[in-house]
Order: structure tokens, then sequence, then C-alpha cells
């Protein structure tokens, strides 16, 4: 149970959490191609973060050395792109699937960081990897698969909801690596970075004429990005690693049910399990739960929960909106 002091934080990463389980909703139901929503979400999100760093004075001190800098940019760039599979993986296959693909991320966060940074990697968390790929196989059925859903788009879909948590690991892995610079500021300079990078894909036209499409589109750039991104910084830094750890999964809790009530997608018997399994596995990645019994002078048994975690958004240390994703040396699930 939280002190009394925690309920606020609690709540405040809670209501980003649920609210980012929204954002594939609104995303389809905007009826904007991918780019034109991710431009959009950039565009809005950096003009109201500006505000709010304005506002806190967070442009005093912003400790932009070009290391930080260039990191921050190449985060970026690899967060916008997310939001572009994501929202892609989306509108091919179901807001539920896609969501599930997609918070794989952390398993992609603990290779990456073995290959770059030579984190060990222990028999516990390849048990944990293991078992989140068997929930995999039993989410997206592949055994079910026809030509026909092939046709479709699926099996591309599948893979653009991948992508998106490959590119989501490389931005989480970079902010980890940045230093000393405010989560707000640095959440500006991404989204700013974006709006150039996504112009030339953007289809101006199609939102010149959008319609009552803004008004999916305005909730995504102003609450989905400023708003929660804001309540997410606010309490990461006042709730122990392993309360975000769990908290994270209100997102693709309420992912699931918005697909339900929104699009009528029941879940299968496949995906309950693998959505399960992979949870399971998730939490005991990010926590550093014991796969199997091990004897004590089993060095492959983890001596501690790791310090960041990237599910969620996700998404690294809270210096990035990715993940998503300056304060603990924790990664929040700011993904979507």
């Amino acid at each position: 149970m939280q002190p009394p002091s925690a309920a606020r934080p609690l709540l405040q990463i809670g209501t980003a959490m649920a609210g980012w389980g929204t954002i594939g909703a609104f995303v389809l139901a905007s009826g904007q191609p991918s780019f034109n929503v991710a431009f959009v979400r950039c565009l809005l999100g950096a003009v109201a973060i500006a505000v709010i760093c304005l506002l806190r004075g967070d442009f005093r001190d912003t400790n932009l050395t070009k290391r930080n800098l260039s990191l921050i940019v190449g985060g970026g760039i690899c967060l916008v792109f997310n939001w572009v599979f994501l929202f892609t993986a989306f509108k091919l296959t179901s807001i539920t699937l896609a969501t599930v693909l997609y918070h794989t991320e952390p398993f992609f966060v603990l290779f990456m960081g073995a290959l770059a940074f030579k984190e060990a990697i222990t028999g516990h968390k390849v048990a944990w990897v293991v078992l989140a790929f068997v929930g995999l196989v039993a989410t997206t059925e592949i055994w079910k698969l026809s030509s026909e859903d092939l046709g479709d788009g699926y099996l591309l879909g599948m893979g653009c909801a991948t992508a998106a948590a490959v590119l989501y690991g490389i931005a989480t892995v970079t902010a980890k690596q940045v230093k000393g610079v405010k989560p707000q500021l640095t959440a500006l300079i991404q989204f700013t970075v974006g709006v150039p990078l996504l112009l030339p894909f953007a289809d101006l036209g199609s939102l010149a004429h959008a319609g009552s499409g803004w008004g999916w589109l305005v909730p995504i750039g102003l609450f989905h990005t400023a708003l929660l991104y804001f309540l997410m910084y606010s309490a990461v830094p006042r709730l122990p690693s392993a309360t975000i750890a769990v908290v994270a999964f209100v997102n693709p809790a309420v992912a699931i049910l918005s697909d339900l009530v929104f699009f009528g997608h029941h879940l299968s018997l496949g995906e309950g399990v693998g959505i399960v399994l992979i949870t399971v596995a998730s939490l005991g990645v990010t926590l550093g739960w014991r796969a199997y019994p091990s004897r004590r002078s089993d060095p492959s048994a983890d001596s501690s929960a790791p310090s960041s975690f990237s599910s969620a958004p996700t998404a690294s240390s809270v210096s990035s909106p990715s993940s998503p994703s300056p304060a603990p040396a924790v990664a929040v699930d700011t993904r979507s």
C-alpha cells in the first residue's frame, strides 16, 4: 500500500497510462494517415510543451551540451517514426494486437544494452525472454493466418508494431545517456525535431479537409502528448520503480478495453494467454524476478531489480519522452 504522500503521483501516472491506452481509438477515429497524425502530434505537442517550459522556467540552465543535444535529437528521430509505425499497425491489425506486440520493447532494450554497453544478460532474463516469445506466438496466432490475412496487410501491420518497438527501444537506450537535461525540455526538442522531419510525408491537403477529424487530432496533440507527459514527469520522481513498472500495465489494459468498446474486438483464447505470458515476462525482466529456483552460488541469479523500465510509453531515463522515456534512473512507458 502506498503511503499517503504517494497518492497524488500515483493518480498522476495512472491517469497518464490510462490516457495513453486510448490513443489508438483516437488515431483510428481521426481517419487520417499515420504520418498526418504523428505530424499533428509533434506540432501541437511542441507548442503546448513550450508554453509549459516557459511558465516553469525550464529554459534556464538547460545543460544542452553538444553530446546531450545529439542524443536527444537522435532519440527524437526514433521516437517520431516509432509513432508512425505504431499508428500504421493500429490500422492494419487491431489496437489489441499492435499494443501487445509493442510491449515487447523491454526485451529489445535488454539485448541492445548487452550489445552497446556490455550489460550482462542472466539466465533468468533469458528465461523471461523465451516466455515472452511464447506469449508473442500465442497472441499473434500465426497458425491461423490465411493468405487473405496476408493480402490485407495483417502481417505488415505486425511488422510495423515490431518496428515501432525496436525504434522505441533505441530511443530508450539513447535517452539513458542524456545527463542533466530537464525531461520537459527533452520532450520539447524531440517534438520540435519531428515537425520538419515529418512535414515532407504529411498530406496537408487531407489535413485541410479533415473536418470533424480535428476533434480527434487536437486531443492527441494536447491531451495525449502535452498534458499526459507533464503528469508523468511530475509523478515519476516521487514513486518507486517497482510501482511505476506495475502501473504502466494500465496502458495496454485500457488499450484492449478501448478496442473492445469502440471496435468490438473480442480477445481470442490465444490472445488472452499471450497477453498474460508477455505481461508476466515483462514484469520479470523489469523487476528482476527469478524465473526458476537457483542456488546461491548461481551467477545467473539476479541480485537486484534493474534500474530502468521501458514498458511504456514505452519509454529509459525520464529525461526523455521515449518512453514512451532526470530524477530516478527509471524508464517509463511513454510510447503512446
